[in-house]
């Protein structure tokens, strides 16, 4: 056997290349394609918080307003318990 010409080593080299390059442009469609799913969970991870946030801001606002209605049913029993002592010691008397 002869050994390879010029052309046959060029064209070796060529196709090693080429191969190379369909092997590079793959990995980069990969990644592309990983980056476009990470994007798309990311994007989907954001409408998630949003919509956590609302929902406790709304806990929150309703939190604040059992603590304020608390405080007014603690007073308005408070002042009820004193009266009914007063009535019941008047009654004593």
């Amino acid at each position: 056997m002869s050994e390879p010409g010029p052309i046959d080593t060029a064209t070796r080299r060529l196709e090693a290349a080429i191969q190379a390059l369909e092997a590079a442009i793959g990995r980069r469609l990969e990644v592309e394609r990983q980056e476009a799913a990470l994007a798309a969970q990311l994007h989907l991870l954001g409408i998630d918080r949003s919509r956590l946030a609302d929902q406790l801001d709304g806990a929150q606002a309703r939190a604040d307003q059992l603590a304020s209605v608390n405080l007014e049913v603690s007073r308005r029993l408070g002042s009820a318990m004193e009266t009914i002592r007063a009535v019941l010691a008047a009654q004593e008397r």
